[in-house]
């Protein structure tokens, strides 16, 4: 638990940068907010997968899980930032559309509007489907990604 709270603290750290509250009051903020957020995800997501991240064996981010017939829901993945930008994150992504596409399922999750992950879950092929507050809804589906591939660009060239 105390690595989870590590990985939820330091996805926090750049908005809590401008507060002006010192260590000990952030550090008690984070600590009700990551037990709030994880009894949270266990009242509704109990079945799914909570997982620690491991690269070569060293504890590098979470990644949660919530499997139906149909769909393979992203509830949370988050990397310390001193891993971030490794490839990480897109292989744990594509192991999941993989998988997805494997079993003729769609991949869902939610993001900041202002992460910087949208870029990349973009590139994979998820397409936004809402906007709720400051996070979109986007799905990966397979079927919707051949059909934008197959789809002719301006010149009439299939991409």
């Amino acid at each position: 638990m105390e690595f989870l709270f590590r990985v939820y603290a330091d996805s926090r750290a750049d908005e809590l940068a401008i507060v002006p509250w010192n260590a000990e009051q952030k550090n008690a903020f984070l600590r009700m907010q990551f037990s709030a957020q994880h009894a949270h995800y266990q009242k509704y997501y109990g079945a799914g997968a909570f997982d620690i991240v491991l690269q070569d064996g060293v504890p590098v981010g979470r990644l949660y899980i919530h499997r139906t017939a149909t769909t393979i829901e992203v509830i949370d993945i988050a990397l310390l930032r001193e891993h971030q930008r490794k490839g990480i994150g897109r292989a744990l992504l594509t192991a999941l559309l993989a998988e997805a596409s494997a079993n003729a399922q769609c991949v869902e999750l939610y993001v900041e509007q202002n992460n910087l992950a949208l870029h990349l879950y973009t590139r994979l092929g998820f397409v936004q489907t809402g906007t709720h507050g400051i996070y979109c809804s986007m799905r990966w589906q397979k079927q919707a990604l051949q059909h934008a591939a197959a789809r002719p660009d301006s010149q009439g060239v299939i991409a």
